[in-house]
């Protein structure tokens, strides 16, 4: 009886001891996360081509893919004419005119000289004859009214050759050059615009999604090309009020991967609070309803190591 006694006393005394232990803490899970990229088109086309496949890894510089758009083709061929006919005219500005027309103004002016002075003769004897009461009011008004066309015909043959030989006026000259400024941005708009029918990579990229096929349009600013930047591998973990003491950036810290249990060692870069409607990473994680709750983003030491992990994956935080 006194042995059972004994037994019992041990047995509630150990009980008594582990339950004065503290429990150990639930493991905080994260997620393995990398920096995302998109290429879209900068004008709408059809797809001709598609260069790269889902999963591979694409270089700064690749082409992605080929558009077809015809509409750009029409825009250049207008411009490549507007452009032709500007610099003619801004040339003919420049050179003023030719030797034909200067030969065609000078006969013009000698033809309405002799005119005008068989005007002045006929009128100059008109008058005489108007003096002597000859000829009749209506006739020397005739005669007058013939005299003025001649000479303003004159007038106008000698201002048209002098403005010829004095060259074209440079308020001309800079309106024709501005019209050819002017076509050739457009053409080099409409070039800029075909050249954009390769869609290009502009940095490293692992290709997760192509959002279209062959054949389909694909209008300008809709992402066809989504995936990773290559080693920009890291982890967010989601840390309640209660427990972000624990934890400071810059801190060292050892996380595992749970799909292959390895582990990885990283640094705290960043702490900052979630909203409350924010993703939460961490699974169930323990926190009260009045509690902040905080994220807190790990870059791995080696990028290399962790460039291989699948993105959106358990990781815990040891």
């Amino acid at each position: 009886m006194n042995t059972l006694l004994k037994t019992l006393s041990l047995a509630t005394a150990f009980t008594v001891v582990a339950c004065k232990e503290p429990a150990s803490e639930k493991p905080i899970d994260g997620k393995a996360k990398k920096e995302t990229v998109s290429f879209a088109p900068k004008v709408t086309g059809r797809i001709l081509e598609i260069y790269v496949e889902e999963g591979q890894t694409v270089k700064a510089g690749d082409t992605l893919a080929k558009l077809d758009i015809p509409e750009v083709s029409a825009k250049i061929s207008q411009a490549t004419g507007a452009v032709k006919s500007a610099k003619a005219q801004a040339q003919m500005a420049k050179n003023g005119a030719t030797a034909d027309q200067l030969r065609q103004l000078k006969a013009k002016q000698k033809g309405l000289q002799e005119q005008y002075q068989y005007a002045q003769k006929s009128f100059s004897r008109a008058k005489n004859m108007y003096r002597d009461s000859l000829l009749s009011p209506q006739n020397y008004d005739e005669y007058f009214a013939k005299y003025q066309g001649a000479k303003a015909q004159l007038d106008a043959v000698n201002a048209e050759l002098n403005d010829v030989e004095k060259g074209t006026r440079f308020e001309k000259i800079e309106m024709a050059q501005g019209q050819q400024n002017q076509a050739m941005g457009a053409l080099q708009e409409a070039n800029v615009a075909y050249s954009e029918r390769y869609i290009i990579a502009t940095n490293d990229m692992e290709i997760e999604t192509i959002s279209l096929n062959k054949g389909e349009l694909a209008t300008a600013g809709y992402p066809l090309f989504s995936g990773y930047i290559p080693q920009t591998s890291y982890f967010r973990f989601t840390i309640p009020e209660s427990k972000i003491a624990n934890y400071q950036k810059g801190m060292p810290v050892k996380m595992m991967v749970n799909y292959n249990k390895k582990e990885i060692a990283g640094k705290i870069v960043s702490i900052k609070q979630l909203t409350r409607y924010a993703d939460i990473t961490t699974a169930f994680p323990d926190y009260q309803p009045e509690e902040a709750v905080y994220e807190i983003k790990v870059v791995p030491e080696n990028q290399t190591l962790a460039d291989n992990i699948l993105v959106n994956s358990n990781v815990t935080l040891k």
